[in-house]
């Protein structure tokens, strides 16, 4: 008999478990730049390679417009010698001071007014009056009122940011549902539950917004009152520069304050955003 070789039963093993290599979504979204924080960066480096091409080739006379080379150099002389931090701490000083000065108080005017009939009639017609006027103007009473120290610099940037926070906090109030309110009111909730759970969420858009607004307002009050009467800060750097007849200095100051307003910006957007994560309008990048 011939041997016959019976084949053994082909038994499959179980593949091992392959390691998931990914990484969590969570870990690589903190790790990965997000292109948003990027796009806005885009179009001004664009203009300064431009700008530096222009200069190169003659296109833009130096005297006038001097390269962007130029500039960094000057910038990096300042730095060095430490004036340059010396003028952008002053001049965010003024800023941080004036525009929390003027956002609280645009803000506590804003509820009062957006809550309370009466005080609307009271308050609103009176501030629409002041608002009228434009805030610049007020510079040499100012002066003469405060003298030329800080203080009329401050109250100017004050003056510029309330009235934006002011009438944003009102429309953000009034355009909150009404029959939100009222379904509050139906569930049990007090009027100071309904103000923190219906009205201030309902309302932090267009506060929000407001708050972007007068900052831009704030960068450019503090562009003119930096001009009057002042030895330290942004503006008095560019005014220096006037005097001795450096256009890199002058140009060094406008990008100063090109690039401070463009990140005080980016940070109130990136506020907003987590702020309003519960409204799909300001998910997934759509501001």
């Amino acid at each position: 008999m011939s041997e016959t070789q019976l084949a053994a039963p082909h038994i499959a093993r179980p593949e091992p478990a392959r390691e998931d290599r990914r990484r969590p979504r969570g870990a690589g979204a903190r790790h990965r730049l997000q292109p948003s924080l990027l796009l806005p960066w885009v179009v001004p480096v664009l203009v300064i390679l431009g700008w530096q091409w222009a200069s190169s080739t003659g296109a833009i006379s130096p005297s006038i417009l001097p390269p962007p080379s130029k500039v960094l150099a000057t910038a990096d002389q300042l730095w060095t010698a430490g004036e340059l931090q010396k003028h952008l701490a002053v001049s965010l000083r003024r800023i941080l001071i004036g525009f929390s000065l003027g956002a609280s108080i645009g803000l506590v005017l804003g509820f009062v007014v957006g809550l309370s009939r009466i005080a609307e009639g009271l308050v609103d017609r009176t501030l629409q009056m002041l608002r009228a006027l434009p805030h610049l103007a007020l510079v040499p009473l100012l002066i003469a009122a405060f003298g030329i120290g800080e203080l009329p610099k401050v109250v100017l940037v004050t003056l510029g940011v309330i009235f934006p926070v002011y009438l944003n906090t009102v429309a953000g109030i009034r355009t909150v549902d009404p029959k939100l309110v009222q379904l509050g009111e139906s569930y049990g909730l007090g009027r100071g539950a309904r103000i923190r759970d219906i009205i201030v969420p309902g309302a932090m858009p267009m506060i929000l917004t407001g708050i972007r607004y007068a900052l831009g307002v704030a960068w450019l009050t503090l562009v003119i009152a930096e001009t009057i009467a002042t030895s330290e800060g942004i503006g008095f750097l560019a005014q220096n520069g006037r005097d001795m007849l450096r256009n890199d200095r002058i140009v060094l100051a406008i990008l100063l304050y090109a690039v401070a307003g463009l990140l005080a910006d980016q940070i109130t957007r990136l506020i907003e955003a987590r702020v309003l994560r519960w409204n799909p309008h300001y998910q997934g990048g759509n501001r």
